[in-house]
């Protein structure tokens, strides 16, 4: 991240006192001819990672005196030595790495020349004419080559039609044409079709994250129909514990999570309302571009609807300090580059995000592009959606109002009651932290400096004026108050009382979704006859300073965005050029697309958002579709076509089948941007009715990875999953859905490590043996089987989960006492099927596996049964049979074969 200062800016002071060192120079040291020359080199090719504002391995080039101070690896000059200055020797080649890296062009000979002969002649420089190096002038965009504007991602899919293939079995699907071709050119043979016992277990895991049942297993292993599979696929799909499954998926890609993190990891109230968004998009099968503009505009809609506005809860679940953006004008600048971060890689599979400080190291994307992209969302606040008839809502705003405004004096006397001891309080607080803290905090804001100001949020702040107080305590609930002398205590009794009898006035609170919109940015008048001017700097919600940038003919204004603006130096900020919204530069051909789409019913927002959401999400965006098809393809096989499912650009591994990706993703857009048909043309492929249980030592040889599918990928299930399929074997899995979250059970040692925020202890019982999607997700605070088990970091976008094996992760099926709780009711499931121990064990297997154990399995089994019957034999014991089985049944939830699919 660079310091905050825009490189028009420092470029224009750095080059400043390089003429003033340059006038100061001795006169034995004559200025070089070659001086602008190198100037320009410079700027071009060196100082977007080697300026003042970056300066990375800790060298700028912008001053002599810094070329001589050197960075890292010591000085970049030798006056009068070319051969000696590390500057010249790495341009040239001379030492590694060769600078500049890629995606930068390499200097010229001519280039690399003039840079010798400026360093052998004392590597000074001439005095500038006045105005030649002014602001703004570095923030012009770089020319991309032929090479950048034509990488494969960045070209519009082509429908290629299937390759001819002679095998009936690989015919049918166009998908496995495609990989028959490739298997064929690379010499591998593919598996055979699964067994349907493996196959149907594969489906429920797949699709549902659940068992199937028993008496399904059979149903579909004795239906000889040609179209059993597809039904089958068909009923899954239709379930609502699928979008419970794959809903979980998209939630890893939108960062979600119940909590804001940071260090007071606040609880986000109403979260859950964007899970179960998502849950029910993917159940109603909601066309993808649609679901794309919701999360991204839905408040900017013309038919927006309740689930729209919840749907742009997807702001405001990344991670926050939360309620210190006012305070902190920095942190809207971090939640923005948040919200890029996802926005981009989750939807387009580019880390735009990478070019906030300089342009971006490998692919065309600009530093001028990043803050386009800014100037598209910065105009959003947070925004309580009402979840109730316009109607109702106005009639409770109003009613509210009335209320509030009845209880504010008295409100106001608590504060001035509770004032001293707050103070009191908030001071022996301070008084724990370091110094430089408490420095930090007690200098007046304004005069604060960037670094004061980061150390100061680190506090919550002590507001003791009784006004602004009151603010605050008109709502709260006085459940737990501070601690106050017996006199104070009483009278403050008294008004609470007051208080609480007012507030029986009140309607029960509307149902809100926290999401966005547009901030109230109307024309109005600043004062008699005054109108708001371009560049006046005014504060807005969040507290950023900025200007305006008026629109008249709406009556209606938008925040403008400076380049290189963080908001550690609000004036500084300003004094940057301002960026016009935009898209990025390299999709953009011919006339771009309009950078406004206000709804046509005349709502107050400026239709920024909504117009990115609609270009990101159109059938022209050469992205969009590749990515969510690809994401599909990786979710079903465990690898995408692409490996790096949120990296399309250099960074990112190539598709193993691009012919077959672009065929998918304009297949997607044919059908409507339909998952469920992309689900159903993958599934009704011989590729995933493929054996897992097959090896060629030729194939492993050739393709060790499975990059070309030869064998369906044998796969453990994530954390989730898991637990839920330990519930569905016990058959203990409480079906309700949606709603609140529920708090798993965790030791109290662990909630004693960490008291931040909100977290409710609860024990092993029905409430809590949910599915695993319907979880509190804290950030600060992972439950241990899902941490042990790779749960995602809940911070970033997720692109793909990792998968280790680890010790700990067997430790925790073995000990967990949730684990031990399910094998018991396991055991007791088994036992109501009734017959003796070969009975038992042959149920066992059919609950877990979806199978029959083999003679050798059965005998093995029945042996321990006996084993651990004769240990639980002794006069007194609990049911041995019961203690026996229920240890079977641990082995079984421990078994490889019962954590994967397979």
């Amino acid at each position: 991240m660079d310091s905050g200062r825009s490189p028009a800016r420092s470029l224009a002071a750095a080059w400043g006192m390089l003429c003033l060192l340059a006038t100061a120079s001795p006169a034995a040291q004559p200025p070089s001819s070659s001086a602008p020359e190198v100037v320009s080199i410079l700027k071009q090719k060196c100082l977007q990672c080697h300026g003042a504002a970056v300066a990375m391995s800790s060298l700028s080039l912008d001053t002599r005196e810094a070329m001589l101070k050197g960075g890292d690896q010591g000085p970049a000059i030798a006056p009068g030595d070319a051969e000696a200055s590390r500057l010249y020797r790495r341009v040239a080649g001379l030492e590694q790495p060769k600078m500049p890296m890629a995606p930068l062009a390499p200097l010229t000979a001519a280039e690399i020349s003039t840079i010798r002969k400026w360093i052998d002649a004392g590597a000074t420089f001439d005095l500038p004419e006045p105005g030649e190096f002014k602001s703004g002038e570095s923030d012009k965009e770089r020319a991309f080559t032929p090479e950048e504007r034509n990488w494969w991602a960045f070209q519009n899919p082509v429908r290629h039609p299937p390759p001819p293939i002679a095998d009936p079995r690989w015919s049918a699907n166009p998908i496995d044409a495609f990989l028959k071709a490739a298997l064929d050119r690379n010499g591998l043979q593919p598996a055979p079709e699964a067994d349907r016992h493996t196959l149907i277990r594969r489906a429920y895991l797949d699709l549902l994250g659940l068992l199937p049942p028993p008496e399904e297993v059979d149903a579909f292993v004795n239906d000889r129909s040609p179209r059993a599979w597809e039904n089958l696929v068909d009923r899954l799909l239709a379930s609502p514990h699928y979008g419970e499954r794959w809903g979980r998926f998209w939630l890893d890609v939108a960062r979600y999570a119940d909590s804001s993190g940071y260090e007071h990891d606040r609880d986000i109230a109403n979260a859950w309302r964007y899970r179960d968004y998502v849950i029910d998009a993917f159940n109603r099968d909601k066309p993808y571009h649609r679901f794309i503009v919701e999360q991204l505009a839905g408040d900017e809609l013309e038919d927006r609807d309740f689930d729209s506005l919840v749907a742009t809860t997807f702001y405001r679940i990344g991670p926050r300090v939360r309620f210190r953006e006012k305070d902190n004008p920095y942190y809207r600048y971090e939640y923005l580059d948040d919200l890029i971060r996802t926005t981009f890689q989750g939807f387009m599979g580019l880390s735009v995000n990478c070019a906030r400080c300089h342009d971006h190291k490998f692919d065309p994307v600009t530093r001028m592009d990043y803050y386009r992209t800014v100037g598209m969302l910065f105009s959003y606040v947070d925004y309580d959606h009402p979840l109730a008839p316009p109607e109702k809502a106005a009639e409770y705003g109003r009613i509210k109002r009335e209320v509030e405004e009845e209880i504010r004096p008295l409100a106001q006397q608590i504060a001035r009651i509770e004032a001293p001891y707050r103070k009191a309080a908030y001071e022996r607080k301070l008084a724990r932290f370091p110094e430089e803290i408490q420095l930090a905090v007690r200098t007046p804001e304004e005069q604060r400096t960037p670094g004061q100001k980061l150390l100061a949020a680190q506090i919550v702040s002590l507001d003791v004026d009784p006004d602004a107080a009151a603010s605050v305590n008109v709502s709260a609930s006085y459940a737990r108050m501070i601690e106050v002398g017996p006199e104070d205590d009483a009278a403050r009794r008294k008004l609470v009382d007051r208080i609480l009898k007012i507030r029986e006035r009140l309607p029960p609170p509307l149902l809100i979704a926290e999401g966005v919109r547009d901030g109230d940015y109307r024309l109005t008048p600043d004062g008699p006859g005054d109108e708001p001017l371009p560049g006046k700097g005014t504060r807005f919600e969040y507290g950023v300073e900025c200007c305006f940038l008026p629109d008249p003919a709406r009556g209606y204004v938008v925040p403008a965005v400076h380049f290189g603006a963080n908001g550690l130096d609000v004036a500084e900020d300003q004094n940057a050029a301002v960026v016009p919204p935009g898209y990025l530069t390299v999709l953009v051909n011919g006339a771009a697309p309009p950078v406004a789409r206000p709804p046509r019913d005349g709502s107050l927002t400026s239709g920024r958002r909504r117009a990115l959401a609609e270009w990101i999400a159109s059938p022209g965006n050469p992205l969009t579709a590749r990515v969510m098809a690809n994401r599909i393809w990786h979710w079903h096989f465990g690898r995408g076509i692409v490996p790096t499912p949120s990296n399309f650009g250099k960074m990112g591994l190539p598709p193993s089948h691009p012919e077959l990706l672009d065929w998918l993703a304009t297949e997607f857009i044919r059908q409507g941007w339909s998952v469920k048909r992309m689900h159903r043309l993958i599934m009704n492929s011989a590729a995933y009715r493929m054996a897992s249980a097959f090896y060629l030592p030729s194939n492993a040889e050739k393709d060790p990875a499975n990059a070309y599918l030869w064998r369906f990928p044998l796969r453990r299930l994530e954390a989730e999953a898991i637990r839920d399929v330990i519930l569905s074997a016990s058959g203990q899995l409480n079906p309700e859905a949606g709603g609140e979250p529920f708090f798993p059970s965790i030791p109290m040692s662990l909630r004693e490590s960490y008291r931040q925020g909100r977290w409710r202890m609860t024990s092993e019982e029905p409430s809590t043996w949910r599915r695993s999607v319907y979880s509190y997700w804290k950030r600060g605070l992972k439950y241990p089987m899902f941490e042990v088990h790779d749960q995602p970091d809940l911070n970033v976008t997720c692109e793909k989960r990792n998968v280790t094996t680890v010790p700990t992760q067997a430790l925790t099926l073995l000990n967990n006492e949730f684990v031990l709780i399910q094998a018991r009711h396991l055991a007791s499931r088994v036992l109501r099927e009734g017959g003796g121990d070969d009975g038992r064990v042959r149920a066992l297997y059919r609950i877990a596996l979806s199978r029959e154990p083999s003679p050798k399995e059965s005998a093995g089994a029945q042996a321990f049964l006996r084993q651990q019957r004769d240990g639980y034999a002794a006069p007194g014991a609990a049911d041995p049979d019961l203690q026996a089985l229920a240890a079977l049944a641990h082995v079984m939830l421990n078994a490889n074969e019962f954590v994967y699919i397979n």
